[in-house]
């Protein structure tokens, strides 16, 4: 592990780029010397809370994925598995993102090899539809007036038309119910240490990327792209590095906290009795890759006489089959139409699983989920 300070040689990345553009023209740097055939990002749709994934082929398109965008929890991981396997492609993680594509490799469903992260440290998500009224209920601002929003210490701000800003502490706002999503608050995994790099704000000078290089090729995409010509380095200071240290640790304590207050209000038995065995928690789920072949696809899992049917069968299936694996990504929480909190239930028991085994879904190298095999076989 070593660390750099990055920013853009180009002055449109620079510009429209997120504390100096490194990311995005790593990004470029692939794409230009035909090292993958494309770089999965977000794109703005019509303003920032409707970012969307797209397939980017040519590098000048990337400029308009410059940026972050903190509205838009996509999970990339299942966006690899399912469409882009036989693709060699570069795309940016958030920690669950990294996580999830872990497990994937793990299960033989992505190829390492195949593939660039480039990870993003990450402070929480804030979901779309919330973040409008939370903009609206808190800023004096109107929400389609928002050009860019970022999370920096331990403030929401955002950047209006005029280009003036407003900000609001994180804390306040989820002491109201706002803020980020529940499942990033309590997630304690903030640095995606098993992309190739790790890129972010924190310590970093102004103007520019504080970059953690992770492994080999990471490294090689720092000198690849400082030898095109498109990313300028140096080294961090001892402060810069201790004070990344301690923004990273103070989240990671925060999050602590709040799984301690948020584990006992759950109780798995009383919120399932809720379950209309809709599907679409295993749908979203990123660790789910089965499809066809899912086990709750049987007929014996169907109950046609019970309209809703009896959820303790689908649930138990889904618990017993990658609770150990769940990598708290909150997707389950945002399809589920009886507001059930899956993935606060899933994660305490993958909490559990950790306690009794050491396991970290996403995360641990010396030590295999249950459901692992080292051969290539559907499990």
């Amino acid at each position: 592990m070593s660390y750099v300070l990055a920013k853009s040689q180009n002055n449109e990345i620079l510009e429209a780029g997120e504390c100096g553009g490194a990311v995005t023209s790593i990004l470029k740097y692939l794409l230009d010397e035909g090292l993958v055939d494309g770089v999965l990002a977000l794109s703005p749709h019509d303003d920032v809370y409707d970012a969307f994934p797209v397939f980017v082929t040519d590098s000048e398109d990337l400029l308009k994925t410059a940026g972050s965008y903190h509205c838009a929890p996509t999970m990339i991981g299942d966006i690899v598995q399912k469409y882009f396997i036989d693709k060699k492609v570069a795309f940016t993680v958030k920690p669950c993102d990294m996580r999830a594509v872990e497990e994937l490799i793990t299960r033989h469903k992505i190829n390492r090899d195949n593939i660039y992260m480039i990870g993003l440290n990450c402070g929480g998500t804030v979901s779309p539809v919330s973040g409008r009224e939370m903009i609206d209920l808190f800023y004096e601002a109107d929400p389609d007036d928002v050009v860019s929003e970022e999370i920096d210490k331990g403030q929401f701000i955002i950047e209006l038309a005029d280009g003036s800003e407003e900000a609001v502490k994180i804390h306040d706002l989820e002491n109201e119910g706002y803020g980020r999503r529940s499942n990033c608050q309590r997630c304690d995994v903030k640095i995606p240490r098993k992309a190739n790099i790790a890129c972010g704000n924190w310590g970093a000078e102004d103007g520019w990327t504080f970059i953690e290089i992770n492994d080999e090729k990471g490294q090689e995409l720092i000198d690849g792209a400082k030898k095109a010509g498109i990313l300028e380095t140096k080294s961090p200071s001892d402060a810069a590095v201790e004070g990344r240290s301690k923004v990273e640790n103070i989240m990671i304590k925060m999050a602590k906290k709040n799984q301690d207050a948020t584990y006992p209000t759950v109780s798995e038995m009383t919120e399932w009795s809720r379950c209309i065995s809709c599907y679409a928690c295993r749908d979203v789920c990123p660790i789910c890759w089965c499809f066809e072949n899912c086990e709750l696809n049987k007929p014996y899992f169907k109950d046609e006489a019970n309209i809703p049917p009896v959820p303790i069968a689908f649930q138990g299936v889904r618990l017993s089959h990658m609770s150990f694996s769940c990598v708290d990504c909150g997707q389950c929480d945002d399809v589920c139409p009886m507001d059930i909190p899956v993935s606060l239930i899933f994660d305490k028991l993958q909490k559990k699983y950790y306690n009794r085994t050491g396991y970290v879904a996403g995360v641990s190298d010396d030590i295999k989920p249950p459901l692992y095999s080292p051969e290539k076989t559907e499990l």
